[in-house]
């Protein structure tokens, strides 16, 4: 009987090494908050605005700038929903039913809304597309970025 268990849980391990880890709490308060806020102007209604909500509310720290927590390395560190991007002048062009698409995020905050993929996301964010200064969801293709700089962040309790 133990020896069909250790082989049960070795091809589960080996067959799944990919599977979904659990979303930190913090980060799921995260998603929770700017979740609550699709389809509405936070503040102003800057980019800026929604990341700083959602860690007052839920008594994060960070520097009040755009240091939104502990910094990440995606090539190492796991990526969850509720993580903080910060962009600078990033180009993403991709193909998307045979149109040429190209987006620019010149100085832009976004949360991690889903991660769909290696460097590929769905962001919740505002003051970005046809969502204009309201909260609403948008892809993100990480791997077809051809220039700038994107910073992840962790919420951190204080």
């Amino acid at each position: 009987m133990l020896k069909k268990i250790s082989v049960i849980s070795l091809i589960i391990v080996c067959c799944f090494p990919f599977a979904k880890a659990q979303t930190p709490a913090l980060n799921q308060k995260i998603v929770d908050y700017a979740k609550s806020q699709l389809g509405k102007k936070v503040d102003r209604g800057e980019c800026w605005d929604l990341a700083y909500e959602a860690l007052t509310k839920n008594n994060c720290q960070w520097d009040g700038k755009y240091a939104y927590g502990k910094k990440l390395d995606p090539k190492i560190d796991s990526i969850y929903p509720g993580d903080i991007l910060q962009f600078t002048d990033v180009v993403v062009k991709y193909e998307d039913n045979r149109m040429q698409c190209k987006e620019f995020y010149p100085h832009h905050t976004a949360i991690i809304y889903e991660v769909d993929g290696k460097d590929t996301y769905k962001l919740i964010h505002q003051n970005f597309g046809t969502n204009g200064r309201k909260v609403g969801i948008s892809n993100l293709y990480l791997k077809h970025k051809v220039s700038g700089k994107v910073l992840f962040y962790r919420p951190v309790s204080k």
